[in-house]
C-alpha cells in the first residue's frame, strides 16, 4: 500500500499527491509514468510522473478529475493509501546535450511538461516555457515553471491570465525574434501538439510530444494507445510516450482517442452514484 503524504487541488479538476513510494523514486526520470489501482478491484490507469524526490522516497503525481478511476482516485485523502502503484514505466526522456529549448505545455499537460522542465535546468540548458490555459482558474505549476525557466510566457484562451493567445502564437513570436532550439518539447492536448508541430516543422526544428494522453492500459496489450509514426505502428506506452513529432499521425490518435468517450461518461456516472452512496 502506498500512502499519500499530501494531497492539494490545484484548480476545481486538477489534483495534486505526492505519495510515498520508494522504490519508484529511485529509478523515476522525467517522461515516464506508474500505473495505479486506487483500490483492489479499481481500473488500472497509467499517469505520468510529475515529480520525485529519492532522497524522501516520494513521487508526486497531478491528474485531472475526469472519469470513474480519477474520481475514486481523488476520494482519498493524505494518510490514505493507494493500493497498487507500479513504476517507472515507460522510456524515459532524451534530455541530455540539449542546449536551449522551448517547453511547450497546454492545460494538464503541463504537469508532465514540467518535469521536463526541470531536468533540462538541472542539466544546464537555457529554457524557455510556453504554458497554456484556457483561463486563469486552471493555471497550475506557475512558480514551478518560473523557478526552471530563463523565461515563462503565459498564454490563456481568453486573456484572464498572462496574454490572450494560442501557445503557438507565444512559439512562433520567439521564433521570429531570432531564438534558436535545439529541440521544442510540447505536452499537452493532441490538437496543441499537432499544431505545435506544424509549426515548428515550418521552420525546420525538431519536436519531440509526449504521447500520454491516450494511454489506456500502459502495457500495450490493449491497444489503445497504438498510433502510426513515420509510417509504423507504434505503442505509445511501451514505445514511448514521446515520440517525434513530425512523424506523428494526429488526426489518427484523435478520432481513436475518442471511441471510448460513451463508455466513459456512463462509467463516470455510476463512479458518482456509489461515491455519493458512500458519503452518506
Amino acid at each position: 500500500m502506498y500512502e499519500i503524504l499530501e494531497k492539494q487541488a490545484l484548480n476545481p479538476t486538477v489534483t495534486k499527491m505526492v505519495v510515498h513510494a520508494p522504490l519508484v523514486a529511485r529509478k523515476a526520470q522525467p517522461g515516464q509514468f506508474i500505473i495505479f489501482r486506487a483500490s483492489e478491484d479499481g481500473e488500472r490507469v497509467p499517469l505520468t510522473i510529475a515529480d520525485y524526490d529519492r532522497e524522501k522516497g516520494t513521487v508526486t503525481i497531478i491528474f485531472q478529475i475526469v472519469g470513474s478511476a480519477t474520481m475514486e482516485l481523488n476520494a482519498l485523502n493524505q494518510g490514505e493509501c493507494i493500493h497498487d502503484f507500479v513504476g517507472p514505466l515507460g522510456t524515459p526522456s532524451r534530455l541530455e546535450g540539449l542546449q536551449r529549448v522551448a517547453v511547450v505545455g497546454g492545460g494538464v499537460g503541463c504537469a508532465i511538461a514540467y518535469p521536463t522542465a526541470k531536468k533540462l535546468h538541472e542539466l544546464g540548458a537555457q529554457v524557455d516555457s510556453i504554458i497554456g490555459f484556457r483561463n486563469k482558474d486552471l493555471v497550475i505549476l506557475e512558480p514551478e515553471f518560473e523557478a526552471v525557466s530563463s523565461r515563462v510566457l503565459k498564454m490563456s484562451d481568453d486573456g484572464s491570465w498572462g496574454e490572450k493567445g494560442l501557445v503557438t502564437n507565444a512559439l512562433e513570436a520567439l521564433i521570429q525574434a531570432g531564438n534558436k532550439y535545439d529541440e521544442v518539447i510540447a505536452i499537452g492536448p493532441l490538437v496543441m501538439m499537432k499544431f505545435v508541430c506544424a509549426l515548428t516543422k515550418r521552420y525546420e526544428i525538431s519536436t519531440t510530444v509526449s504521447m500520454n494522453p491516450i494511454m489506456i492500459d500502459g502495457t500495450g496489450m490493449c491497444g489503445g494507445c497504438r498510433l502510426t509514426v513515420g509510417g509504423k505502428t507504434k505503442f505509445a506506452c511501451v514505445d514511448g510516450p514521446d515520440f517525434d513529432g513530425h512523424q506523428v499521425d494526429f488526426d489518427e490518435a484523435m478520432v481513436r482517442g475518442g471511441i471510448y468517450r460513451d463508455f466513459e461518461a456512463r462509467s463516470r456516472e455510476k463512479t458518482c452514484a456509489l461515491l455519493a452512496k458512500e458519503v452518506k
